[in-house]
């Protein structure tokens, strides 16, 4: 499947971090040492303090998978999005919350999204049903599970606070596996979540497009769209590393052993050879970024318990689990099963 065009950017993607934060309190309330965490990720104490400065999008994905590990919470993302206050989102929530319809706050949102999170562009659909479709630039989205949860569990609460329904999604897709806590999140949007889909995508019914903003306010709304619109205006241009745009290409064809150079190129609209003349430029390999790839997607998917071995080789698009046993020793020198048991007895110390 194509992706969204790559544009010529000079910057990192950044977000205003307003998950990181909430993924911070939650740590200190939790007892958690910051110090370590916040090193590790580049991020400051100061940063973190400012509720204006801005975070690189990268380190938060990176930021709330430590914290995540280190309070044992599979679904911090989603337990962060169902409790914060929503006016917290800031100018975004507000120029939503002025719109006339449902429909037309979402379009806002396309357009106006990257004011939260450069890393992550907005599609919303209308065909068969009414959609929101996630697109990750400049950011690799196979490291992301806790914002994506975030990121869609925010969407449906605000749906439903500004249309002041119970208004739920009849399809909800996401990029990763679903893990063994997944269930709270079929049964917080009444539906079965399609995980280690191709696209992270949240479908409610078509006519919600017209169901009515309670608080619509036009005279507001033209006023915040120009702020919106001067926000953006403000924005220098950002950075698209080709690495990342490969790995978005590639996640979606992984488990399905169609992740070839070639399927990769056309789907970012270029050849083989100018792929490869991007890739060298920054001194990388279509292979070299397939195996780390894989090796890091192992690592995380062989700390869930509730994934087999078998599944875990299916989703890094081996056919046979001996190939994939083989691979990782090359990569890591154990095989998965020790890998497993070595995390296991880490996590059963930290406990005794």
């Amino acid at each position: 499947m194509s992706q969204p065009p790559m544009a010529p950017y000079t910057m990192p993607p950044t977000a205003a971090g307003g998950i990181a934060r909430l993924a911070v309190a939650r740590a200190v309330a939790d007892g958690v040492d910051l110090e370590p965490v916040l090193r590790k990720v580049g991020i400051s104490h100061g940063q973190m303090e400012d509720g204006k400065a801005r975070l690189a999008a990268e380190s938060q994905i990176n930021l709330l998978n430590l914290v995540a590990e280190a309070i044992q919470d599979d679904l911090l993302g989603f337990h962060l999005a169902e409790t914060f206050e929503l006016r917290e989102i800031g100018l975004l929530y507000f120029v939503l919350a002025s719109s006339a319809t449902l429909g037309e706050a979402l379009a806002r949102a396309e357009r106006y999204s990257t004011i939260a999170n450069e890393g992550i562009l907005w599609q919303s659909l209308e065909s068969r049903d009414f959609a929101v479709r996630y697109n990750y630039v400049g950011v690799p989205r196979h490291t992301d599970r806790h914002q994506m949860e975030f990121w869609v569990t925010a969407l449906v609460r605000t749906c439903q606070k500004l249309t002041n329904t119970s208004l739920r999604p009849v399809r909800v897709s996401l990029a990763h596996p679903r893990c063994a806590e997944s269930g709270l999140l079929d049964n917080y949007f009444g539906c079965e979540v399609a995980f280690a889909a191709v696209q992270d995508e949240v479908a409610f019914a078509r006519g919600a497009a017209q169901l009515p903003i309670a608080g619509a306010d036009p005279y507001l709304n033209e006023l915040l769209v120009q702020y919106c619109d001067d926000a953006l205006s403000r924005r220098g241009s950002l950075a698209s590393p080709i690495r990342a745009s490969v790995e978005n290409a590639i996640a979606p064809l992984l488990p399905h052993g169609k992740a070839r150079v070639g399927e990769i190129a056309q789907a970012l609209g270029m050849s083989r050879r100018t792929l490869a003349r991007r890739l060298a430029a920054e001194n990388l390999t279509f292979a070299k970024i397939t195996d780390e790839m894989r090796t890091d997607l192992a690592r995380h998917y062989l700390r869930d318990a509730s994934l087999s071995i078998s599944r875990i080789a299916w989703l890094l698009g081996y056919q046979e689990v001996s190939a994939f046993t083989h691979a990782f020793r090359r990569w890591t020198g154990r095989t998965p099963t020790q890998v497993r048991s070595l995390a296991r007895s880490d996590l059963e110390g930290t406990h005794s």
